[in-house]
């Protein structure tokens, strides 16, 4: 399909970010609603992480890379969300050529380092249970944070090139982006110069955050699984597996919702499902990993207990 004529092409200074719903009387609900979620978000993630650096318990290798994903799954969300409730509250649609370009920067490097660190995660449990005798070595503090360093600069660099790239490209006249936050494919849906260098980046991002941390996420927990399987007792197979339950549930969740929207044929999208796969991934998850990660984790509820210095606090943990 060709591009529109250069005729329509003008110097670009606003995006306009469509809204989840254009009635008015609906407004007041979808902010009340993004609000909270947002908050919850917040403040469920950043609990997670002052529970895990003030009990010396959770100074291991699995609850390191835990409270690094709460950082980024914190940060993800507020890439974009606070931009979608100030465009609600001002019943403003706009977003800056600028401040789109940086949103659109954050959120690819956030998102490609939720993908690497839940991969990186899938490998701490599959040494832990595959091969338990060299975890210690093999996951050693060092180890550890080179790995952590390594995940930032393999999301760092995509991100940045692919904003800069953008910057080459000429927009046509329509403005509209129909999402609530930049999206890369539909800003590409809105140029009128060539951007096949552009699809070509996101065909290898995609490959690089999507497709191969989903195959070693697999090829991880398939030996999770077979050695799972060859413990002799029950109780150690449910021990075994509980340790990777709540990790294995947030993969299934974050992924399933990702390809809704990237890996589907092009004959399928619908921007009202692309949208819903957006909320899905972008605000659901991140606030839900909080509670799947720490309602069902003893080590985690007794940390935040102590956190709140309460017996009390505990105890409403329990329930």
């Amino acid at each position: 399909m060709g591009k529109p004529s250069q005729v329509n092409q003008t110097v670009v200074s606003d995006f306009l970010l469509l809204v989840l719903s254009e009635q008015l009387k609906e407004q007041p609900i979808l902010f009340s609603i993004f609000l909270g979620m947002y908050l919850i978000t917040v403040v469920g993630n950043l609990l997670i992480i002052l529970a895990i650096s003030s009990d010396p318990h959770l100074h291991t290798p699995m609850y390191f890379f835990l409270a690094n994903l709460s950082l980024t799954d914190a940060c993800f969300t507020s890439a974009s969300i606070p931009k979608m409730l100030a465009n609600i509250h001002t019943q403003s649609q706009t977003i800056s050529y600028s401040g789109c370009l940086t949103q659109l920067y954050f959120l690819l490097m956030f998102g490609g380092l939720d993908n690497c660190l839940l991969t990186v995660m899938a490998y701490d449990r599959y040494l832990a249970i595959c091969q338990p005798l060299h975890y210690s070595k093999a996951m050693s503090p060092h180890l550890c944070a080179l790995m952590l360093c390594t995940c930032w600069v393999l999301t760092n660099f995509p991100a940045l090139m692919h904003t800069l790239l953008l910057t080459r490209v000429v927009f046509c006249a329509q403005m509209a982006i129909p999402h609530f936050y930049c999206d890369p494919s539909a800003l590409l849906r809105l140029a009128c110069s060539d951007t096949h260098i552009n699809e070509l980046m996101i065909v290898t991002m995609c490959l690089m955050f999507l497709a191969v941390p989903l195959m070693l996420i697999v090829f991880s927990y398939v030996h999770i699984f077979l050695a799972v399987l060859g413990i002799s007792s029950t109780g150690g197979q449910w021990k075994a597996f509980s340790t990777c339950g709540s990790h294995l549930l947030v993969v299934l969740l974050f992924y399933g919702s990702l390809m809704g929207v990237y890996l589907l044929p092009p004959s399928t999208h619908s921007t009202g499902r692309e949208s819903r796969a957006a909320v899905l991934y972008m605000v659901i998850i991140p606030m839900l990993n909080p509670f799947i990660y720490s309602l069902r984790n003893r080590d985690m509820k007794e940390a935040l207990g102590k956190l709140f210095g309460s017996g009390k606090a505990f105890f409403l943990l329990q329930l």
